[in-house]
C-alpha cells in the first residue's frame, strides 16, 4: 500500500539546519531521563530553556518577552502585544485600523479569552460571562470534505449550515447573538485512599436562545476553554519527527498507550501538516491558530481568513451583507499580512516561567510519583528544538513542556464525542504542563481541562480515563502523603 502524502511530514513553517551527529549524541544525552530522583535534574529549572523568564509573582507571570529575543524582536513582541490587546469596534468607525469587529463575535479581543496570557474558565453562575469559553459545532458529512480527503483517517464532518464551525454569543446591534451558553454540574463523589474523597463536577451543555432557529439535526457541540499562550513559538519547533517516533497508534509496546498523531490542512502553507495547536491539535502553526482565531472569535479578515463576515454562514444573509472594516490600505482586508506577522511573533516568543522549588522534598518525592503512576508516559517532559537558521529564539533549545503533542483516548468521561481532524470524539491533545502551577496567579482560579470542569490539579487529574486510566487508579489508590506529593510536583511546574 502506498505511503499517505502526509507520512514525510515537513515542517515547510521553519528555516531548519539539518543535525549533525555530534547534536545527535548531544540531544539523546539532555533527553536522557536519569534514573535518580532524591536531586534536581540537569538543566529542569529553565524550562524553556535560553527563552526561560523569571518566575513571578503577579497575574504577569504569563506575559514576558522571552528572554533571549533581541533588541528589535522585543520591540516586534510589544507592537505585537498591541495588536494582541486592541478592542475591535464595529465598521463604519474613525479608527480604521481598528474596525470591523463581527457582525458575529466571542470576543472584542485575543486579550479578552486569554486574559493576561493565561486559561480562560465556564461561566460561575448565571450573571457570570463565557467570553474565554464558547462552543465549537460541526455536523456529520457523507464524506471527507474536498481537501480533508488528502488526509487519511480524517473523519468526515462539516461546519454547521447555520452557525458554522463555532457558536459566537456576542453581536452588532441590528444582529441577534447565535446563541447564551447554559453550564449546570452534577457532583459525583470519588472515593480515594485514607478515607479520603473528592467531588467532581459533570458538566451538561447547552446552546440556549438560538438567534438563527434550531440546530441541524446530528449538530455536535464540543466546549471549549480557552488556553495558556506560553511557549508556542516552542511547540512549534520541535521537530515533527521526534514527535511523530514517540506515536504507537496500534500499542505495539503493550504499555496501554498509543498516541496518535494529528495531520491537518494548513491554510497558510496550503498541504497536510503535523497537528499541534488547539485542544485536538486542530491546527498546525501558531500563525494558523492565531489566523484562524481573527475570524472565528472576533470576526476579523485576515490574509488567511478573508471573510470581513468571520464565521457567518450564507444562510445569515444580514451578516454576509454587512458593512466590513476592510482598509484599502491593507488590501481591503481587516488586519494585513504585518499585523498578522506581528500577533504571530508575540504569540510565539511568550517566556515561560522559570520551575519553582525544584529542590525540595515534597517537589522531588511528587516527581518520582508522577513517573511511577505513568503520567510521564503521555506528558513527556522534554524535548530539543530544531536548529534554525537566522536569529530565531526557539532554535535549539532544550524544553520541558511534559506533553507528546499527540492524540490520546481519554475516555468517556471527557468525551465530547466531537470528531476533529484524525481525532475521535475520545480523544485529546496532551495539555502541555509548563506553568499549570501559576495558573491561579494569572487567571485567578483553578479551572483545568478542556471546559475547565475540573476545579483543581487533583480533580483534573481524576477525570483521566481511557489510556490513562490505570494512572489515574494508582493515584486513586496510593498513600495520601504520595498524592499530595503529586500534586505538589505539578504545582511547580
Amino acid at each position: 500500500m502506498a505511503a499517505p502524502p502526509w507520512a514525510d511530514l515537513r515542517d515547510v513553517h521553519l528555516d531548519t539546519a539539518p543535525r549533525t551527529d555530534a547534536e545527535r549524541a548531544r540531544i539523546a544525552d539532555v533527553t536522557a531521563l536519569p534514573q535518580t530522583f532524591d536531586t534536581p535534574w540537569r538543566f529542569e529549572e529553565n524550562t524553556a530553556g535560553a527563552q526561560t523568564v523569571r518566575a513571578r509573582t503577579t497575574p504577569d507571570a504569563f506575559s514576558q518577552p522571552a528572554e533571549n529575543l533581541t533588541f528589535a524582536q522585543e520591540l516586534d513582541f510589544r507592537v505585537g502585544n498591541g495588536l494582541f490587546r486592541r478592542l475591535w469596534v464595529s465598521p463604519p468607525a474613525s479608527t480604521l485600523a481598528s474596525d470591523g469587529l463581527g457582525p458575529l463575535y466571542n470576543a472584542r479581543s485575543c486579550q479578552r479569552c486569554h486574559l493576561k496570557d493565561g486559561r480562560g474558565h465556564p461561566p460561575e453562575g448565571p450573571d457570570d460571562s463565557a467570553v474565554s469559553m464558547f462552543l465549537r459545532i460541526s455536523v456529520p458529512a457523507a464524506s471527507p470534505q474536498e481537501v480533508a480527503a488528502f488526509i487519511d483517517g480524517t473523519h468526515p464532518t462539516a461546519p454547521d449550515p447555520t452557525y458554522g464551525t463555532q457558536l459566537q454569543d456576542f453581536s452588532l446591534p441590528g444582529h441577534a447573538p447565535e446563541y447564551r451558553l447554559e453550564v449546570t454540574y452534577d457532583e459525583v463523589t470519588v472515593p480515594l485512599s485514607g478515607g479520603q474523597s473528592a467531588s467532581l463536577r459533570q458538566p451538561t451543555y447547552r446552546a440556549a436562545d438560538l438567534g438563527y432557529g434550531p440546530l441541524t439535526a446530528g449538530a455536535m457541540l464540543s466546549p471549549r476553554v480557552a488556553p495558556q499562550m506560553i511557549g508556542m513559538g516552542l511547540l512549534e519547533a520541535i521537530p515533527a519527527q521526534d514527535i511523530l517516533r514517540l506515536a504507537d497508534p496500534d500499542d505495539t509496546d503493550d504499555d496501554g498507550i498509543s498516541g496518535r498523531a494529528q495531520v491537518v490542512w494548513s491554510d497558510v502553507h496550503d498541504q497536510p501538516m503535523l497537528g499541534r495547536f488547539g485542544l485536538k491539535a486542530g491546527n498546525p502553526t501558531v500563525m494558523d491558530q492565531v489566523a484562524s482565531a481573527f475570524a472565528g472569535d472576533i470576526g476579523i479578515s485576515n490574509p488567511i481568513h478573508r471573510a470581513g463576515s468571520g464565521d457567518c454562514t450564507d444562510a445569515q444573509t444580514d451578516c454576509t451583507a454587512a458593512l466590513h472594516g476592510g482598509d484599502p490600505e491593507q488590501g481591503g482586508l481587516e488586519i494585513d499580512q504585518q499585523g498578522l506577522d506581528l500577533v504571530t511573533f508575540y504569540s510565539r516568543t511568550l517566556g515561560v516561567p522559570a520551575r519553582r522549588d525544584v529542590d525540595d522534598p515534597q517537589v522531588l518525592a511528587g516527581r518520582r510519583v508522577f513517573f511511577d503512576s505513568g503520567c510521564a508516559t503521555c506528558h513527556r517532559p522534554n524535548h530539543v528544538t530544531h536548529r534554525l537558521k537566522g536569529e530565531n529564539p526557539a532554535s535549539f533549545q532544550l524544553i520541558w513542556p511534559y506533553t507528546d503533542l499527540l492524540l490520546h483516548d481519554m475516555g468517556p468521561g471527557l468525551a465530547d464525542n466531537r470528531p476533529e481532524g484524525r481525532a475521535d470524539g475520545t480523544e485529546w491533545r496532551t495539555a502541555p504542563l509548563w506553568g499549570v502551577g501559576l495558573t491561579e496567579k494569572v487567571s485567578g482560579h483553578t479551572n483545568f481541562l478542556h471546559d475547565g470542569r475540573a476545579r483543581s490539579l487533583l480533580e483534573a487529574v481524576l477525570w483521566h480515563g481511557g489510556e490513562a486510566q490505570s494512572a489515574r487508579d494508582r493515584v486513586v489508590q496510593m498513600p495520601p502523603e504520595d498524592r499530595a506529593a503529586l500534586i505538589r510536583f505539578l504545582e511547580s511546574l
